[in-house]
Order: structure tokens, then sequence, then C-alpha cells
């Protein structure tokens, strides 16, 4: 493609063409994409969908677009910054040094390439260690995680594409998450099927709907499934980042669909100061909730009443949840709901950071064949010889011991992890007054290796 003689040439792959912006003196390169400021570029503090340099960040500030928009969303009463961050929780436990580092902002989070560099400089004998520990707790706490892979009746007229819109996109493996999850909703007494044997809608189940909030909602397609087979009428979609194809235009040709959609961050949601929602019983919903995204979102949903054993005489608004957790590997332990959990399992903050980056490997394997019945074994790592090679000197450190697992054994081993963090979120939410859960699979590795969901009601 034609490009001028004083232009950018830095090649943008998504639309097919070189930078249209001037170049920078002396340079081949405009400001933007110039690769010596790489090292000196940060995320944007409105939006860190973009990076700026750190000499220009209070300049950028005020013409960011997103600047407008971040200052509107301050003003809404439902905004309260990182009330769902877990600051209380740790307050609670008497994590005051973690408490005061979260209120000060200067805490970093931990990125994936921190936690693999932690986990290579283990000693052999720490990282041998580590997987006893995994070993012992996955037997210990995750042995009684069912699967539970449902298509309910009500959900039939999208496994058929019958009376579906056909602008919304279908693919088949997510219908099956989609139908799924809202069939052990069904099956766990949260949702009921609209119709009786004649298809008439039961006036009961009418009058009594619960309203829907979808947490990282992304382009709402589990909503859509939601409002299409069980007839909802009120519905909140919560997602930070914009999105296209939304459903959203499907879904407001729907008569008497009320829609609202919260382009903000869980952890800064006020979910009791939504207007929209005040006295109305909701269900909780989210499918691939990543990393630290479900822990925001049970703090977000969950009653304040109902934690700490300090109770109300107020009914709880929230009816049942659906979440099917993902991306484990995001966690980060200031913002993971059950520290207390980890803390009598022995499980300490580096340990939690180290088996947060172990869940990665739970897609090394192929999943064409399901990995159900070799999780549940030992993993005695037979590839490596353990520790005998390491005392012979063969294995000279853990980047070779991981180097030389087989794709199953690290696939076992990430499974085992993503089961005991998400195990923690289960005995939280079981320790709330009133509520009763569990924890599934509610597809086959096959569909996701991302198959575990976390469903409750209250009362």
């Amino acid at each position: 493609m034609e490009k001028s003689a004083s232009s950018c040439t830095f090649w943008l792959p998504r639309k097919k063409r070189f930078c249209a912006n001037i170049r920078s003196h002396e340079s081949q390169f405009c400001g933007n994409h110039n690769p010596k400021f790489e090292a000196q570029r940060i995320p944007c503090p409105l939006d860190p969908s973009h990076l700026i340099l750190c000499e220009n960040v209070e300049a950028h500030i005020k013409v960011c677009p997103f600047f407008k928009q971040a200052q509107s969303l301050m003003l809404q009463p439902f905004y309260k910054k990182g009330i769902n961050s877990g600051r209380e929780e740790d307050a609670v436990l008497g994590n005051v040094k973690e408490v005061g580092t979260l209120v000060n902002g200067s805490e970093d989070i931990i990125t994936s390439v921190m936690k693999r560099n932690a986990v290579y400089k283990m000693t052999v004998f720490e990282f041998y260690e580590l997987i006893r520990k995994i070993e012992a707790v996955y037997v210990s706490t995750c042995s009684d995680i069912r699967e539970s892979f449902k298509e309910p009746e009500a959900c039939g007229i999208w496994m058929n594409r019958e009376e579906v819109d056909r602008n919304v996109p279908f693919q088949e493996k997510h219908v099956l998450q989609q139908v799924s999850i809202l069939g052990n909703l069904e099956e766990f007494g949260v949702l009921e099927n609209p119709t009786k044997l004649d298809g008439v809608v039961s006036s009961e189940y009418a009058n009594k709907r619960p309203a829907v909030v979808e947490f990282g909602a992304g382009r709402g397609y589990l909503t859509q499934t939601l409002a299409d087979c069980y007839g909802i009428k009120k519905i909140l979609l919560v997602e930070r980042n914009s999105c296209r194809l939304k459903a959203d235009r499907s879904l407001r040709q729907k008569e008497s669909l009320m829609l609202e959609r919260l382009r903000i961050d869980i952890e800064d949601l006020d979910l009791n100061a939504v207007e929209s929602l005040k006295g109305i019983p909701y269900l909780a919903i989210g499918k691939h909730l990543c990393g630290p995204a479900t822990d925001l979102t049970l703090r977000c949903c969950i009653p304040r009443q109902t934690i700490g054993d300090v109770h109300s005489s107020d009914p709880c608004d929230l009816r049942g949840l659906a979440i099917a957790t993902c991306c484990h590997h995001l966690c980060q332990y200031k913002q993971y709901i059950n520290k207390s959990y980890l803390s009598d399992l022995g499980i300490k903050k580096d340990d939690f950071h180290a088996i947060t980056w172990l869940t990665s490997w739970a897609i090394d394997a192929d999943h064409g064949s399901d990995l159900s019945d070799l999780v549940d074994q030992g993993l005695h790592l037979s590839s490596i010889n353990t520790e005998k090679k390491a005392c012979d000197g063969v294995v000279s450190g853990v980047e070779e011991i991981v180097k030389s697992m087989t794709a199953i054994e690290r696939a076992i081993l990430g499974l085992k992890c993503k089961a005991i963090i998400d195990m923690g979120r289960l005995k939280w939410v079981k320790q709330l007054s009133g509520f009763t859960s569990e924890l599934v699979k509610y597809v086959p590795s096959s569909i996701s290796p991302e198959n575990h969901l976390l469903v409750a009601k209250y009362r």
C-alpha cells in the first residue's frame, strides 16, 4: 500500500496499512511507534487498553477520550472506588500492612512473568514440596467436584435455532456452555421452566421473575439465551470494556424487556446503589469471569449483612448466582476472596502466586479427550523420575524440570490448581448465612478446559 514519504513506517496489521502519522524528527517512526520509547510507556490510568509515555501522563489525561467518560462515571451514585477490592476482609483478618498498601495503591499487580520467574527461582526441593502440597490439598478438598452437563428443555429453542434472532452469532461450543449454565441454575431451583406442557407461561412465575445482572457481560449472549428461554424481563449488563456486535440490539427488540448496560469495573460497582435494582430480587450470572473478576463479583453481589456472622432482618435481594470461572493465572492474592482458607491449608502468599501461574498449564494438553479420570490420580512425574535425577545432579533447576514434563503432566497439575482456587471460593459462599452452593463441571473439558461453575441459591 502506498504511503507518504514523511509518514510513519510502522505497519498496522489489523488495518493492513502503514501508520498515517508524521514521523518524529530524525526517525522513521512517529512518537507513538518509536521503538526507543517502548520501555518508557505505561498503561493509561483512565483506560489501560492504550499506552502512553510516563512523562506525558498529566497532559494525556486532559485530552484522553476516556476522560469525560471517567468523570461522568465518578459522579454516578453506584461508583465507589475499590469497594469490592477486599480491604474490609483483610482488615477483619488483621492484615494491617496489606490493607495499608492497598489503600495507598503502592502494591502492584503480580504479573504472570513475575510469577513464572518466582517459580523458576525455587530450588528443586522447594518445587517438589509445592507439588506435594498441591497434591495433598487437592485430595483433601477437591475430590467431590461432580460433572453436571445440562441441556434443559427450556433451551430447546436455542439448541434447535428456533425463534432465535438469526443475526445473533451461533457457535455450538458457546451455546453448549450457555445452556448448561442455565440448566444448572434450573436444577438448583433458581430458575423455573417458564412454560407448562401446553406452552402457556405460568402466571405465578411471570409475577416473580427475578431481574438478571450479568457480570463481565462482554457482548451479552449468555443473557440473550436467558431472555429467550426463560422470559426474563429486566436485565443489567456490567462490562468495563466497549464491545462490538453486542446482543443489546436484539434484546431491546423484545417487548416489555428493560435493559441497562453499565460500563464500569466490577471492583468499583456498588450494586446496592443502582436505582433500577433497589428492592428487586435478582440473579447474578457470569460466563468466564477472568481471574480476580470472580472474587470481585462475589463481593459485589453478596449482601454485606451475611458476611462475618452479622445478620440483618432485611431479606436478601440476591436469589441465586452462577459464575463460570476462567483465567486463574490472572488471580491476585490481594483480591482473592478466601485468604483464611489458604492460611488453614498452609498456602502462603508466594505459594498462591505460584499455584495461579501453574493453572496456565491446564490448557497445555490436547483436550479432545477428557482428562477427568487422570486428574483424580496422583502426579508421579514419570518422565523425569522426580527427586532421583535432582539428587544425581542430572536436573539442574526448576526450569529444566518444567521442560522435561509432558503436556499431560502439566495439564493435570494445572487443573488441580484451578480446582484448589475455585474450592476456596465455594467454601466462602458456603459460610454465608442463608446460602446453599456447589461447584460443578458444567461442560466436558473437550468443550472447554475452563469448565468450573459456582452455583448458589439463597434460602
